[in-house]
């Protein structure tokens, strides 16, 4: 019996990101991406809350399902987040959001993606399904008795709200890596589907550049020292030496919580949206089975 997570040729479906400023201004870019698909619209503090309302719209408007991040320390009242969840559920008829801390020069009251559970607003303004992040190498300013407690209060939290629930995890290079942490999750009890991020195709640098950023360095030199005709600083990266043992994963461990992939598109939409195709995770054929598994994660 085929695993209901992959779709029928074996392959784990898959979400992507874009900015706001993406979206709003190259709107050709979606035409690569299956109706279904989960578009995480990022907030780096960059794009002004009419972009982001306006970028969610858009992606409705395509048949795509937005997913914004929503970012706590970011906002300066209980008020601002308030408006950004009504805006983006009345005007752009989102029910998908990324909850995170995120960054911000001067935090706001709300700290943290559980202070903006707490408010009961994802629920109040028709929020249906949450995702949450998961970090598999580890956070660099948190500590891990600190993430496993949060991730304890977010599913009390959880089984309060009307929403569903899932972990989307931050890129990486190390499967063996994300089994460990996901065997550790089991043992905590998480019951949230997980998503685990994987960097698209991109050049070595590029990748460089963001693991410096995320602070995942030792799992991109894990990719370094694994050579040969997998990677090199010249040809770059194939994102299926991450992805092809974690999906063995779920056919060989039924009772893994690993659902999904999420697609970090380092080296552009375009080139991430031509991988996901020729490995078959994406499928203009097969949109709707995208979109099945999407509502059944």
């Amino acid at each position: 019996m085929t695993d209901q997570r992959l779709l029928a040729n074996g392959r784990l479906p898959a979400s992507t990101e874009m900015s706001p400023k993406q979206v709003v201004e190259k709107t050709e870019l979606l035409e690569f991406i299956p109706a279904g698909t989960q578009v995480y619209v990022t907030d780096l503090g960059n794009c002004s809350e009419d972009m982001i309302v306006d970028a969610a719209r858009i992606l409705r408007d395509n048949k795509l399902t937005a997913v914004p991040h929503m970012a706590a320390r970011r906002y300066a009242s209980l008020e601002d987040f308030e408006r950004r969840i009504t805006r983006l559920t009345q005007e752009a008829g989102a029910t998908e959001v990324l909850a995170i801390a995120g960054e911000a020069e001067k935090a706001g009251p709300l700290t943290s993606s559980v202070a903006l559970l707490e408010t009961g607003l994802f629920d109040k303004l028709g929020i249906k399904k949450i995702a949450v992040a998961g970090h598999p190498e580890g956070a660099p300013d948190i500590k891990p008795d600190v993430i496993k407690s949060f991730l304890q209060r977010k599913h009390e939290l959880a089984r309060e709200s009307d929403a569903e629930f899932r972990i989307v995890t931050q890129f990486g290079f190390d499967p063996h890596r994300v089994s460990l942490w996901l065997d550790e999750l089991r043992e905590w009890g998480n019951e949230f589907p997980v998503h685990v991020g994987v960097a698209g195709p991109a050049k070595m640098t590029t990748l460089l550049k963001y693991a410096a950023f995320a602070g995942v360095e030792n799992s991109f030199n894990f990719l370094k020292k694994r050579g040969g005709a997998v990677v090199s600083m010249l040809s770059g990266y194939d994102p299926d030496t991450m992805v092809d043992p974690l999906e063995t994963r779920v056919t060989s461990q039924p009772n893994t919580q690993l659902a999904q992939i999420h697609a970090y598109p380092f080296g552009g939409i375009q080139k991430t949206a031509e991988w996901l195709h020729s490995r078959g995770s994406w499928s203009f054929q097969t949109s709707s089975s995208i979109l099945t598994a999407n509502e059944s994660a």
